[in-house]
C-alpha cells in the first residue's frame, strides 16, 4: 500500500505525516489491520527497538473531584462505586510504588484527583516524592495532579519530580461536550507551565468518547504541537454513573488504527498504551506493543487492570523485553535536550532549549537506519542486522492520566445501549462504528464482566496487583 511505504519513509525520518494521511490510516479497513500495525511496528522498532517500559500508577487521593469531566469515575456527582479517600501518607504511597518497582517499573505516577494542587497539597507531594526517591533513587516519578498554579510547577521539580502528565484528552473543538468547568486551553498551559519549569511534558487522549476521525487527529496533531516526550493513548471506559456510561464505540481494530495513527504522528515519541486497552484490545493486546513503547502495569486509579504477572509474560511471549532502569527511552536527540535541562528523562528544557515539534525532521546523526532488508530497526532475531536503537533509556518517561486512561473505571456495567449525551442529543459516532454509543452485536453481550472497580492497593487493606 503507497499509503503505508510513505508513511515509513516519513517515520524513519523522524516527520510526521499530514492530516489527510493520517486520516486515511483511521479510514483503513479491518482486513488492512494488520498491514497498518505491522508498518507502524518498522517505526516503533526504528526509534525504540524492542522495548517496553513499564508506568506504575498510585492514587493519592481517590475521588470526589470537584471537576465534571464526563469520562469520569472520580467526577462531581458521579454514583460510581469506587474508592474514595484523602490523601496517602508519604510512607503508604512510598509502599504502594515499591509494589510497582518490584514489578520492574521504571516510572511511578503520582495521582490526585481534583481541580488542581494547594501549595500545601504541593508539599504533601514533595514529602511523598523524597519518601518514594529515600527507597528507590533510580524511579522516575511522574505528578498527575490536575491544573497547575503559579511556581508550582518548579516546586515540583525542586523537589524531585521527573515528570508531569496532564492530558489534552480530546479535540479544542469538543472539549467543552466532555467538561465544562475547566477549558481546553487550561490544559494546554498546565502542559506549558510543566515544560517551562523544565518537568518531561506527559500528555495524550482519551479514545471512544463520541469523536469523530478529525477530532483525533485534530488532538493528536495539537499534541505534536505541544511537544511532550510522552503520549497516553487511552480508550474510554464507560463507567456506571457517569454520562459516558452507555458509550462502547470502540473495537479492538478501531484500537489499534488509533495507536498507529499516533505512532506515525509522533514517530520519536514515548507512545503508552494506557487505561482501557484490557476491555477493548482483549486478545489482541499484543499487537499493541507493536506500536506502543510504553504500558501500564497492574492495577488503574480506580480500576483493575490485568494481572502484572500477566502483563510481563504477554510482553514476553510477544518477543519484546522490559526496559531497564539502565536504559533511556528516548531517541539520543530528545533526551539529550532532557539531560541539558536536567529532567533526566528526555524531557525538554525551559524556553528556548531542545528541539521543535515531535515529528519535525531529527537531525541526521540521529535519524535511525533501516536494517538490512529494508526492516527497520530489525534485530536479529527477526532476521535482520541490528538496528540503531536511537536513544537509550535513562530515568523512566511516562505518565497517567486523570480518568479514562488510568483510573477511569466502572463499576459493574449493565448491558451497552445507546446513551444521549448531556443535553439529551445522540452523540456523535467515529466512522465506520456503526448505530451510536453501541458495541458491534458481537461483543456486546460480553461486555458487563469486563470491568472491575479496584478494590486492592493504595487505599485498601488488600495487597497491590503489580
Amino acid at each position: 500500500m503507497d499509503l503505508l511505504n510513505t508513511l515509513v519513509d516519513k517515520g524513519l525520518r523522524g516527520e510526521s505525516p499530514t492530516r489527510e494521511e493520517a486520516l486515511a490510516v483511521l479510514a483503513t479497513s479491518d482486513d488492512e489491520v494488520l498491514d497498518v500495525v505491522a508498518a507502524a511496528g518498522k517505526v516503533r522498532r526504528a526509534w525504540f527497538g524492542r522495548r517496553v517500559k513499564l508506568n506504575y500508577l498510585v492514587n493519592l487521593k481517590s475521588g470526589l473531584c470537584p471537576e465534571d469531566c464526563s469520562y469520569c469515575s472520580q467526577r462531581l456527582g458521579s454514583t460510581s462505586e469506587i474508592l474514595k479517600y484523602t490523601w496517602l501518607k508519604p510512607e503508604q504511597a512510598a509502599a504502594a510504588a515499591g509494589a510497582g518497582v518490584a514489578g520492574g517499573a521504571k516510572r511511578v505516577c503520582l495521582v490526585a484527583s481534583g481541580r488542581g494542587p494547594t501549595d500545601r497539597d504541593v508539599d504533601r507531594v514533595s514529602q511523598t516524592i523524597a519518601a518514594i526517591k529515600e527507597q528507590h533513587q533510580d524511579v522516575e516519578i511522574c505528578a498527575c495532579l490536575g491544573l497547575l498554579s503559579d511556581g508550582q510547577a518548579e516546586r515540583l521539580r525542586e523537589a524531585g519530580a521527573n515528570a508531569y502528565n496532564h492530558n489534552l484528552n480530546t479535540s479544542e473543538a469538543t472539549y467543552g461536550d466532555i467538561t465544562t468547568t475547566h477549558t481546553y486551553a487550561d490544559r494546554v498551559s498546565t502542559v506549558q507551565r510543566a515544560q517551562a519549569a523544565g518537568m518531561s511534558a506527559c500528555s495524550g487522549l482519551i479514545a471512544g468518547m463520541g469523536e469523530s476521525d478529525e477530532d483525533l487527529v485534530d488532538v493528536v496533531f495539537s499534541l505534536r504541537e505541544l511537544d511532550p516526550d510522552s503520549v497516553p493513548v487511552n480508550f474510554l471506559i464507560p463507567i456506571e454513573g457517569t454520562p459516558l456510561a452507555g458509550d462502547w464505540n470502540l473495537t479492538p481494530q478501531r484500537c489499534l488504527r488509533i495507536l498507529a495513527m499516533v505512532r506515525f504522528v509522533c514517530p520519536d515519541v514515548e507512545v503508552r498504551l494506557a487505561g482501557g486497552r484490557e476491555i477493548h484490545l482483549r486478545t489482541l493486546q499484543p499487537l499493541a506493543l507493536h506500536l506502543a513503547n510504553s504500558i501500564f502495569l497492574g492495577d488503574y486509579l480506580t480500576t483493575e487492570g490485568q494481572a502484572g504477572k500477566d502483563d510481563l509474560a504477554m510482553i514476553a511471549d510477544a518477543g519484546f523485553e522490559v526496559e531497564d532502569t539502565g536504559t533511556t527511552t528516548l531517541p539520543a536527540h530528545r533526551a539529550d535536550v532532557g539531560a541539558a535541562a536536567g529532567t533526566g528523562c528526555g524531557g525538554h528544557g525551559g524556553e528556548g532549549g531542545g528541539r521543535g515539534p515531535c515529528g519535525e525532521a531529527a537531525p541526521a546523526d540521529a535519524v535511525p537506519a533501516p536494517a538490512e532488508g529494508g526492516t527497520p530497526g530489525a534485530t536479529p532475531a527477526e532476521g535482520g542486522t541490528p538496528g540503531p536503537t536511537p536513544a537509550g533509556v535513562g530515568a523512566p518517561g511516562g505518565t497517567p492520566a486523570e480518568v479514562g486512561m488510568p483510573g477511569a473505571t466502572p463499576a459493574e456495567v449493565s448491558t451497552p445501549g445507546p446513551t444521549p449525551a448531556e443535553g439529551g442529543a445522540p452523540r456523535p459516532t467515529p466512522a465506520g462504528i456503526g448505530t451510536p454509543g453501541r458495541a458491534p452485536a458481537a461483543a456486546e453481550a460480553s461486555r458487563a464482566d469486563l470491568v472491575a472497580v479496584r478494590r486492592r492497593g493504595a487505599g485498601t487493606d488488600l495487597p497491590p496487583n503489580a
